[in-house]
């Protein structure tokens, strides 16, 4: 099985009354190409695939500000979940960077 999600090049995406838009967002969407549900999911498999991977080890979580966070506060939903219900707890430090450019 792939570990990862594949979208082609010349994905049409979902017709828009599949979900519940914004109406200020009406005028300037066509198609839903991925799905919130789905990044969710994708998201929730991301937290579970670094709990294994770190193995019990210190996690140092490290987002980049402004555009990643977010990403970076699902995620980390996702991995106290999976901290809380587990036997042991994996440590967790937190950080923010802010970088001037991408160039």
């Amino acid at each position: 099985m792939a570990s990862y999600l594949q979208i082609a090049d010349d994905e049409k995406g979902h017709d828009l009354d599949l979900f519940c838009v914004p109406r200020h967002y009406e005028s300037d969407l066509d198609k839903v190409i991925i799905p919130h549900g789905l990044i969710m999911d994708r998201t929730e498999r991301l937290a579970r695939d670094i709990i294994r991977d770190m193995g019990g080890h210190h996690i140092v979580a490290l987002c980049v500000l402004k555009g990643g966070y977010k990403f970076f506060a699902d995620l980390l939903d996702y991995i106290k979940v999976l901290n809380h219900n587990s036997d042991k707890s994996v440590p967790l430090t937190v950080d923010f960077i802010r970088v001037k450019s991408y160039c």
